[in-house]
């Protein structure tokens, strides 16, 4: 196992790059994976439903997202993300998810950039041939989560 802690920057340019809202805090790399632990780096956040940017932190949670491969093994992204408390009267929400609306979508397990490479691989072949694909460039995602994205599109 092997921590590079003292490389943050350089993982930060890498994984993150153009994604100012994200601080990388360590880098494992074991067997073939890349661990990037990281968090959100924002002081307050808006609220989806009323607007208004709010600074208490209710809770905190992990997400484990997988991003594209690099150098022939896989990067799995660690990402704490805080729950902020809405003390709008008459909001309904009373606590959110910080967003990383550049890094991936809500309840996404895969980062946005993975995700424009899936669409690409379900699209031109879907189905057993684009879970082949998929393995032999470095990501392993089912036959049928291809076919469920593939038939979850909307008709042209």
């Amino acid at each position: 196992m092997l921590v590079m802690q003292t490389y943050a920057s350089f993982w930060d340019s890498l994984v993150f790059n153009g994604i100012d809202d994200v601080d990388v805090e360590a880098v494992t790399v074991t067997f073939g994976t890349v661990d990037v632990t990281a968090r959100g780096q924002a002081s307050s956040a808006a609220c989806p439903d009323c607007g208004c940017s709010w600074n208490r932190v209710h809770d905190s949670y992990q997400r484990r997202l997988k991003d594209l491969p690099l150098a022939e093994q896989s990067v799995v992204i660690h990402l704490t993300v805080r729950r902020f408390i809405c003390s709008t009267d008459n909001c309904p929400r009373h606590t959110f998810a910080e967003p990383f609306a550049q890094l991936t979508a809500p309840y996404a397990r895969f980062t946005t950039r993975l995700g424009h490479v899936l669409e690409r691989v379900r699209l031109a072949l879907a189905g057993r041939a684009g879970a082949r694909l998929t393995a032999q460039l470095g990501f392993r995602v089912g036959r049928m989560t291809l076919l469920r994205r593939v038939m979850a599109l909307p008709d042209p």
